[in-house]
């Protein structure tokens, strides 16, 4: 289909793509940032707003910049599109080397073949390296002196949770379960498989991420939609855009919360013990909707999508409608900006921080696509009180894009490693940084 449209077309079709087609944001991002965001009007176009930042890398001897109080050193680099963190008990830190599967439908279309190229530019288009590698600081310096292939031949892996001996890896269609010993450096046995995770052909949302619950006798993945808003069709929806709680001993699963498009952190907060999650939102309706969100998760809970965003503002792009459904739609607790793409989401339980970061959330936001100007391309901070958002966001990591837009790095996944620092990857920079008080080392 795409080889019959004539070359003129294509090279128009592609640049207008590359340039955006209008809806600058009328709205600073951080008018969507809070618990009460503001949501102003949808504003559609008959081709989606495109901003793509270019991917660069760093240039040799350059880093984020760290935020006032922090310094930032590199933890370790070279990798593979490093997207996800997971700290070991006795203080390894496993970095899942991922990209998207093979998905033959998901890029079905001129809109689709269009967003391909302009994705490939943002550094997203490489084959998955499909495997999870471990590093080890043995010396306590803040940079991993030991690295080794964990595990490889996995299918696009992406969440990790350790329950015991087991270690639960979140692959784009099922969940695995390995053997652990502590102190390994890798892991030759096969894996079992638990569950499989909805994937398939479109799979748009390839992303899955898996936690365990406190006493470990439950585990919780999450579940991408598989399109902006179920313009697939509902049934291509079946057991998507929901996190799932999983029984690791049998693989029964049931759908623990529904109607959120793009879940992918998750992490308990510490002093009210509630599950939350970090969700992106759906796309072209304008630069400023729908703001992303971090938000506690309810049993039970449908928040709102396909057919309403931000609780129940109802998206008129999907029909037919089931108004019922909308009414009971929870709006989330806290907005992270419009189309910023925050993925990583961690809560802070360490003791190398000063005490006000206790219980508050770290956020690995890799950056808008769908906004003009850019948002997201940023670590923050989110202070917590009596385990609620209490104030606005601080930045903890800037720098990624440069005054051309061009993307030195982007951050995703953020942990907290065994000392108190906190880690990030970027898949851009191939990097895992470190982030530590100004007097610490």
């Amino acid at each position: 289909m795409h080889k019959a449209i004539a070359f003129p077309m294509l090279a128009g079709l592609l640049a207008v793509s590359l340039a955006g087609c209008g809806g600058k944001a009328s709205l600073p991002v951080e008018a969507g940032i809070g618990p009460e965001p503001k949501l102003p009007a949808p504003n559609p176009s008959m081709l989606p707003v495109v901003n793509i930042a270019p991917a660069k890398g760093w240039p040799q001897g350059e880093k984020p910049t760290a935020g006032a109080g922090f310094a930032v050193n590199t933890y370790a680099t070279g990798f593979d599109h490093p997207r996800w963190l997971y700290v070991l008990p006795n203080g390894d830190v496993l970095v899942a080397e991922t990209n998207a599967p093979p998905r033959p439908e998901d890029g079905e279309g001129i809109k689709g073949w269009v967003m391909g190229l302009v994705m490939k530019r943002a550094g997203a288009g490489v084959p998955s390296a499909n495997r999870i590698t471990l590093l080890r600081d043995a010396d306590g310096d803040g940079t991993a002196e030991v690295r080794n292939v964990f595990l490889q031949g996995l299918n696009s892996p992406f969440g990790m949770a350790l329950v015991g001996d087991a270690l639960y890896i979140a692959n784009t269609d099922a969940i695995v379960r390995f053997p652990y010993k502590q102190g390994a450096t890798e892991i030759t046995e096969p894996g079992v498989k638990v569950a499989d995770l909805p994937a398939g052909p479109i799979n748009h949302h390839w992303t899955k991420n898996v936690i365990a619950s406190r006493d470990g006798s439950k585990l919780y993945a999450t579940v991408g939609s598989n399109s902006n808003v179920a313009e697939n069709g509902i049934t291509a929806e079946r057991g998507r855009a929901a996190i799932w709680e999983v029984d690791p001993k049998t693989g029964a699963h049931r759908i623990f919360a529904s109607g959120l498009r793009n879940p992918n952190g998750l992490s308990w907060q510490p002093h009210s013990g509630a599950l939350w999650t970090a969700v992106n939102e759906r796309d072209e309706i304008g630069s400023d909707l729908v703001p992303d969100y971090m938000t506690s998760i309810k049993d039970g809970g449908f928040y709102g999508w396909p057919y309403s965003y931000y609780g129940q503002h109802v998206d008129e792009r999907v029909q037919p409608q089931i108004p019922d459904l909308v009414a009971s739609a929870i709006a989330p607790d806290y907005a992270l900006g419009p189309h910023t793409a925050s993925l990583g989401l961690v809560f802070y339980n360490g003791k190398l921080l000063p005490a006000r970061y206790s219980g508050g959330a770290f956020i690995g936001q890799h950056g808008s696509w769908n906004r003009k100007p850019a948002s997201g391309y940023k670590v923050i901070f989110v202070p917590f009180a009596d385990g609620r958002p209490a104030g606005p966001p601080e930045d903890v990591l800037t720098g990624f894009l440069n005054a051309g837009g061009d993307a030195f790095g982007r951050p995703v996944g953020v942990a907290v490693d065994k000392a108190g620092a906190l880690l990030v990857a970027d898949d851009v920079g191939n990097i895992v940084w470190r982030v530590t008080p100004v007097a610490a080392k």
